[in-house]
């Protein structure tokens, strides 16, 4: 197994989905549920985001070649966008999901796009084409993040009490901070891909 690309799948993957940041629009979203109604709408959520976080590790890469996308293009615009995620992360600027009545929280916008975002998929995919036996690497990866990222939202109660506010926009300032040095990474390698090689 692949243990370098094993904790890079697990970081970003973590910090991505973003559970600490996300514990309040989680709380609003499941007010005036029984504790055991929010278990099961957060189960879910995070079911949805691991099947479709896999299904887009493995067939990523036939997409890209269906459009003849290179991996060096792919990392610059992945970058590009993980850095304007990253970007509204520190200036407290991600959009509030709309509520509405019927919907299936779980499925948007928990597991879509709050665990599983654009950036989110992008960057499995960039992983999974990083090295030559990156399957298991990544696949633990996703699944050890999200297995975190359950636990947190699991305890969204207590921790939501523990931090208060403030500290849940202190740990979004750190996230969002370590996504945008990921995002530059991730982008200069794929400036070096395309005009370095």
């Amino acid at each position: 197994m692949d243990i370098p690309i094993l904790i890079q799948t697990f970081i970003a993957v973590f910090v991505l989905a973003d559970a600490v940041g996300n514990i309040p629009i989680v709380l609003v979203l499941t007010k005036g549920m029984m504790p055991d109604q929010r278990n099961k709408v957060i189960d879910k959520a995070i079911v949805i985001a691991i099947v479709v976080l896999l299904l887009f590790a493995f067939a990523g890469q036939i997409i890209l070649n269906y459009l003849e996308i290179s991996i060096g293009s792919l990392r610059v615009a992945g970058g590009l966008l993980l850095l304007l995620i990253a970007l509204q992360m520190l200036r407290g600027e991600l959009d509030q999901p709309i509520i509405e009545e019927g919907r299936d929280v779980a499925i948007t916008p928990l597991a879509l796009p709050l665990l599983a975002g654009p950036g989110t998929l992008t960057t499995v995919m960039l992983l999974m084409s990083k090295s030559q036996s990156p399957h298991i690497a990544v696949v633990v990866g996703i699944l050890g993040a999200m297995f975190v990222t359950w636990l947190i939202l699991r305890l969204a109660n207590l921790i939501d009490q523990w931090i208060g506010a403030e500290g849940g926009v202190i740990v979004t300032q750190l996230l969002g901070f370590l996504l945008a040095a990921l995002a530059v990474e991730i982008g200069s390698t794929g400036i070096r891909e395309l005009f370095l090689s």
